[in-house]
């Protein structure tokens, strides 16, 4: 007898997407919505499949104050899966933590939120008890272990286990509810639905220790297909199916500069890139890395402002691909302009004399907000080497051009 049931993590409905101001108002409005869309494509996926159950691991909602129109996008396909017949289980995570001060809605009988301490909820399904435990993180910040809490598999029952955490000594990711695989493994389950990790990981096959990764990506580091896991376990073995649900995938490309002299060139070459960014991944939106500039292309790209050239292909892509948004261009020159001494020079050289927690040290008031952590992502260190970057970008611009930075 074979039991079927979704497992998705990280809808973060209602996230904000800062940072994306310029895009056209038809790709904006897109990007403003992609949670929303994602969500509907795992509604809409559920309601045509029938599963036994959904289960949703951890940050329904992007922050702690839950918009009132996320919580209602969000309770309306609850309803959907009410009329489906689809039980569902949640458990709440870092962002949208017990803690958080929100207009409260009701929701459907289907549902099970979990509380704040680890908890077990079980049904029947065609003869075969199935038994989910998990909980919802009571604060913000579970810094401490909460496997220990969870209680060894007994009996005949199929035992799920939900946690939104991460492995214990992952530097990569902020240390939330931390565990190792082995602690897992130990208890004797045969499902592991996790949470937290962003990016999709099997951690182990059988039984099966899963991040699903996010619903969408919410920034051109969650690069990839997003979206969740179709599960089905029997006769001790399970088996999963990803499927993808993001309205928009983020990504980059390179575009090779070395020979251009004339901008409908590196139009072209631009556009032959998107065209093959869609044709692989759909509707996205996409960072330009411009690279091999040389002395010609320096000179022809110098004779324009930065700003300028991304609203020029931004309006070719719009015409050719018009669900491929630009979001950005890097441009990896074969040498920096040469920057004259006096302050900007000490200022740059400040700059690059801090090292990881300098840098930490000067941005925790805004990285460490319980507002702004929404927006800012983690201070890690690609985060804190594009920050370096453009600061120098604009201070070496503002220098060259008497002052003014783009």
């Amino acid at each position: 007898m074979t039991i079927r049931f979704i497992h998705a993590a990280d809808l973060h409905l209602g996230s904000p997407f800062k940072g994306f101001a310029g895009l056209p108002g038809k790709m904006a409005e897109t990007v403003r919505e992609s949670t929303f869309t994602a969500f509907r494509n795992l509604i809409g996926h559920a309601s045509r499949t029938r599963p036994d159950f959904l289960l949703i691991a951890g940050d329904v909602y992007d922050g702690e104050d839950r918009s009132l129109r996320a919580q209602e996008q969000f309770r309306q396909g609850m309803e959907m899966l009410r009329g489906a017949g689809i039980p569902v289980f949640v458990s709440h995570g870092n962002h949208d933590h017990l803690a958080g001060s929100w207009v409260r809605f009701s929701l459907p009988d289907n549902v099970r939120v979990f509380g704040p301490e680890v908890e077990k909820a079980e049904l029947t399904i065609r003869g075969t008890t199935v038994t989910i435990h998990g909980f919802s993180y009571p604060e913000r910040h579970v810094t401490e272990p909460v496997i220990g809490r969870y209680p060894p598999a007994g009996g005949d029952a199929v035992e799920i286990g939900m946690l939104h955490g991460s492995i214990r000594g992952d530097e990569a990711h902020d240390v939330y509810a931390p565990f190792t695989k082995d602690e897992l493994l130990e208890k004797g389950y045969d499902y592991w639905a996790l949470g937290h990790i962003h990016k999709r990981q099997l951690l182990h096959e059988q039984p099966p220790i899963v991040y699903p990764g996010s619903l969408q990506g919410l920034h051109r580091k969650e690069s990839g297909a997003k979206g969740f896991y179709d599960v089905a376990i029997g006769r001790g073995k399970a088996s999963l199916e990803f499927i993808p649900a993001g309205a928009l995938v983020f990504g980059q490309a390179e575009v090779e500069c070395a020979g251009i002299r004339h901008a409908d060139e590196w139009l072209e070459r631009c556009m032959d890139r998107i065209r093959a960014f869609r044709k692989a991944n759909g509707p996205g939106l996409l960072d330009l890395r411009l690279s091999g500039i040389d002395e010609g292309a320096e000179g022809m790209f110098n004779d324009a402002p930065e700003s300028e050239w991304l609203e020029f292909i931004r309006e070719a892509a719009m015409r050719d691909c018009p669900d491929v948004g630009i979001h950005r261009i890097t441009w990896e020159r074969a040498a920096a302009p040469a920057v004259p001494g006096g302050l900007f020079r000490d200022v740059l050289d400040e700059l690059v004399s801090w090292d990881a927690d300098g840098w930490k040290s000067r941005l925790t008031d805004l990285y460490g907000h319980r507002q702004a952590y929404r927006f800012t992502g983690r201070l890690d260190e690609e985060s804190i080497r594009e920050i370096r970057e453009e600061a120098d970008r604009l201070l070496t611009e503002g220098l060259m051009k008497g002052g003014r930075a783009e």
